[in-house]
C-alpha cells in the first residue's frame, strides 16, 4: 500500500495537481494550535499541506488514543482550510513518507518535508542503519523548518536544502504532552487545541 487520503480527496487526487506539497507527519496525540501554525507557515512554500498519520511510529509506541480517533481529529483540523489534506502512510520515517508521496503525486510535483525545529534535529540525527540516508533524503526533499523553540542550525552542506519558516507567534509552551497533562490534572487546556476538535479531545483524553 502507499499514501492513502482520508476522508476527503486532496487536490492531488484530482485532475489538477499542486506544484508543491508539504508533507507534515506526526503522532497527533492530539493536534495543537502550534501544529496548525506550523502548517500555515508551510503554506508560504507549498500549495498544499498534507497532515500525515503513519500506521506505525519509529520512535514511540502507538498507545493512548487510537489510530481512528487521531485520524478523526486530523479530519477536523483539515476541514478548516481548503489547502489542508489528511493522509495515512504505511511508513513511519520521514523519508518513507516522502517516498510514498512521490509515488502518489509523480515526479512533476515538488515535495517538501514540514516540521518544527525539534523534529528537524531528530530526523537529522536519526540512526537509519546505514550512512548518508539523511543526506540523500534532503537532496530529494527540502526540509521546511518552522522556527519554534529556537532556530534550526543545519549542517553546512545542507543549508541550501533547508527552508526556514518564520512563525508569527511563540508556541514554545504548547505541546501535545502539555495538553494531555492539563486534561489529566483538570487544568485549562482548550486554548491549546484547535476549537474544531476540542470536543473530540475532551472525549478521547478524559
Amino acid at each position: 500500500m502507499a499514501l492513502a487520503f482520508h476522508p476527503r480527496e486532496s487536490s492531488g487526487t484530482g485532475e489538477q495537481k499542486p506544484a508543491r506539497i508539504a508533507v507534515f507527519p506526526g503522532a497527533w496525540n492530539p493536534p495543537t494550535v502550534a501544529h496548525v501554525a506550523i502548517a500555515e507557515a508551510g503554506l508560504r512554500w507549498a500549495d498544499e499541506v498534507i497532515w500525515i498519520l503513519p500506521r506505525a511510529f519509529p520512535h514511540k509506541a502507538f498507545d493512548g488514543v487510537g489510530f481512528e480517533e487521531r485520524l478523526e481529529m486530523l479530519r477536523g483540523v483539515a476541514a478548516g482550510s481548503h489547502r489542508f489534506s489528511v493522509a495515512v502512510a504505511d511508513g513511519g520515517l520521514y523519508v518513507e513518507i516522502a517516498d510514498e508521496a512521490r509515488e502518489f503525486f509523480g515526479p512533476a510535483v515538488e515535495i517538501g518535508l514540514l516540521c518544527g525545529r525539534d523534529a528537524a534535529e531528530r530526523i537529522a540525527a536519526w540512526d537509519y542503519g546505514e550512512p548518508d540516508v539523511f543526506d540523500r533524503m534532503i537532496e530529494r526533499y527540502p526540509l521546511l523548518v518552522a522556527g519554534r523553540g529556537g532556530e534550526y542550525l543545519p549542517h553546512a552542506g545542507h543549508v541550501d536544502r533547508v527552508i526556514p519558516l518564520p512563525m508569527g507567534a511563540s508556541f514554545d509552551e504548547v505541546s501535545s504532552s502539555e495538553v494531555r497533562r492539563r486534561v489529566e490534572q483538570g487544568l485549562e487546556w482548550r486554548s491549546l487545541v484547535p476549537e474544531a476538535i476540542a470536543d473530540l479531545v475532551a472525549a478521547g483524553y478524559r
